[in-house]
């Protein structure tokens, strides 16, 4: 008698999973518990919803591991999930473009007389009156140079692999995080030393608003693509990923050079751009 589960075809029917439910449940106690402490309550749903949040995605995660090995990710299944982190990407791009759109809004049309709330809070000029920014050749330039050579190590990982050449794959991702981590470093410093920064006190700076929510954001996905790469690291060590099946490490691959490409916008746009105005730079 045939197994009347037998496989007859190349796509996965997932078994069935607590993860989604238990997923919405604790998005939603994070939600709530963000918005109890936003009007000053306490904060302990935030902290409980965001440890469920994580025990989630690693149970979730840890799953789908499973079923790679299982040898579920057929083909078919594979590219099904590259066409997934494509949209997901796309969708992140789109994200950021509203932030530079932002900026871009309040930077061209810093004078623009029909807009007495926008002059009253550039001065009529950008950057805003009294603003001192960032020297774009100073740590900005080094944070570029420090991300455009993780986009290199992280393509001779992806190359080794291709190749089998497990040292290389290791190597690569070890000196990636490193320099992820030391972006992140730098940025902290930077941002420690920002004298643009806004206040709810002083009404909020337009400058330092757009300023923070471009590369800010920025620097999370830096922070969350580091500890996507740190996880690949710790699989690889244990032997995972195979020339022929590693879309874990290329989608984290993908996601890095997404990251990177954004930099250099933001570097070009924030930094550059922003930078006009006739204002002393940070030494």
């Amino acid at each position: 008698m045939a197994d009347a589960h037998a496989k007859n075809h190349d796509y996965h029917l997932v078994n069935p999973s607590p993860w989604p439910a238990f997923g919405a449940v604790s998005a939603f106690i994070l939600a709530v518990g963000a918005v109890t402490w936003m009007h000053g309550g306490t904060s302990i749903g935030i902290f409980v919803g965001f440890a469920m949040v994580l025990y989630t995605m690693f149970m979730w995660w840890r799953d789908i591991i499973k079923e790679a090995h299982a040898g579920d990710h057929t083909p078919v299944v594979a590219l099904h999930l590259r066409y997934g982190m494509l949209m997901f990407i796309a969708s992140e791009v789109m994200f950021f473009v509203a932030w530079f759109w932002a900026f871009f809004d309040a930077s061209l049309f810093a004078n623009e007389t029909k807009m007495v709330a926008r002059i009253a809070a550039t001065g009529g000029i950008w950057p805003p009156a009294g603003t001192v920014v960032f020297d774009p050749f100073h740590l900005p330039l080094v944070n570029t140079l420090i991300l455009l050579t993780s986009g290199t190590t992280v393509t001779w990982a992806h190359h080794a692999l291709l190749n089998n050449d497990r040292k290389g794959l290791i190597n690569g991702l070890i000196i990636t995080i490193i320099l992820g981590a030391l972006f992140t470093c730098v940025q902290a410093w930077e941002y420690g030393h920002a004298m643009f920064a806004f206040s709810r006190e002083n009404g909020g700076n337009i400058y330092g608003s757009t300023f923070f929510m471009a590369t800010g954001f920025h620097g999370f996905h830096v922070l969350v693509g580091t500890i996507f790469l740190t996880v690949c690291l710790f699989r690889a060590l244990k032997g995972d990923f195979t020339p022929k099946q590693h879309f874990g490490f290329e989608a984290a691959a993908w996601y890095w050079h997404f990251v990177d490409v954004v930099w250099l916008f933001l570097f070009a746009a924030i930094y550059i751009w922003g930078n006009y105005g006739g204002v002393l730079p940070i030494e």
